[in-house]
């Protein structure tokens, strides 16, 4: 793994770097500007609070294609009777607080400090991240929040507070968004998402769509 520099903000080129288990390097800092050149490199964050900051490459990568989008009859039917509202940009930090307080199946605390929690709020406030609120009877229910860089959707976090609220959520955003999204990068398997029609991709495929989208930008 490499040392980064909290001085310079660069990293190893992850076409060229495997790393160890898909990390590529650990340190720096988590300013704004390191992390938006990290996801246009198609590295992220990933660490416990109590740790060094690691940074990941993963190899394969799960990902979605938005004209894969898988959805049960079951699903459908809740979409088709209006179960649930759906908002975008209105409540990114309640929406990455519930994130961050989620319990996750054989995970204790979190991986979401409160110092990348502020920055990706930040973020947020200079138009690069982005949040998808559920709502149910006036109610936030669900949610999901990531980065848009040009034609991929760089998905970080999502909680659900009630059933189907963040598969609806994320159901809805896909089918609204599949016109002009490329790709949904969901970073590492979940069966949740997996059961939506994420699969794996090569490192190498990711990072080439992930090139010729920021050639258009």
């Amino acid at each position: 793994m490499v040392r980064l520099d909290e001085n310079e903000i660069s990293f190893p080129d992850p076409e060229l770097y495997d790393g160890h288990d898909g990390i590529i390097a650990f340190g720096g800092d988590l300013s704004l500007e390191r992390i938006w050149f990290a996801y246009q490199l198609g590295i992220f964050p990933w660490y416990n609070p109590d740790e060094e900051i690691l940074w990941w490459c993963p190899d394969p990568r799960f990902v979605l294609f938005p004209n894969e989008i898988k959805v049960s009859k079951s699903m459908r039917k809740i979409l088709n009777r209006n179960v649930f509202t759906f908002t975008e940009n209105q409540n990114f930090r309640e929406v990455i607080k519930n994130c961050q307080q989620s319990n996750r199946k054989g995970q204790t605390g979190t991986w979401l400090s409160d110092e990348l929690m502020e920055s990706f709020i930040k973020l947020h406030e200079y138009g690069f991240a982005k949040s998808f609120e559920v709502w149910q009877d006036r109610e936030l229910v669900g949610g999901f929040y990531g980065l848009q860089i040009g034609n991929v959707f760089c998905g970080e976090s999502m909680f659900t507070k009630v059933s189907n609220a963040s598969k609806a959520g994320f159901i809805h955003f896909v089918e609204n968004y599949k016109n002009s999204l490329d790709l949904i990068d969901c970073q590492s398997h979940t069966e949740h998402l997996e059961s939506l029609g994420a699969r794996m991709i090569s490192k190498k495929d990711f990072l080439t769509i992930l090139h010729q989208n920021n050639e258009r930008k």
